[in-house]
């Protein structure tokens, strides 16, 4: 019987070849650079040349025995993004009432004069 190790290297190595196919079946040129690592050469808007680099495992969880739950990531992941998308939102509005403040007293000034 497979270990836990050798089941979870099992799978990534499956994926890890269907994602390759897959990518080399959309024409993509894909390098493999570590045992679960690969990387394509493309091209940026300017043309230069960049790579993408994709890696593939299997989340083994926390040390306390906590399962990896990829949904509960899902949710942790679009949490951050909406409060760093209300952080910004603040920040602009912040931003738009300072300079309305600052140029408000800019005319006052020159009104003064």
């Amino acid at each position: 019987m497979a270990t836990k190790k050798e089941l979870k290297d099992n799978l990534r190595n499956a994926y890890f070849g269907k994602i390759i196919e897959a990518l080399k079946g959309m024409g993509e040129e894909v390098l493999v650079v570590k045992s679960n690592e690969i990387a394509m050469p493309v091209l940026d808007e300017a043309g230069n040349d960049e790579y993408i680099v994709v890696t593939v495992k299997v989340p083994t969880g926390s040390r306390d025995g906590e399962a990896y739950d990829g949904y509960e990531e899902q949710k942790e992941y679009e949490r951050k993004v909406a409060e760093k998308a209300e952080k910004a939102k603040k920040a602009a509005e912040a931003k738009a009432k300072k300079i309305a403040k600052d140029k408000a007293e800019r005319e006052a000034k020159k009104k003064e004069e």
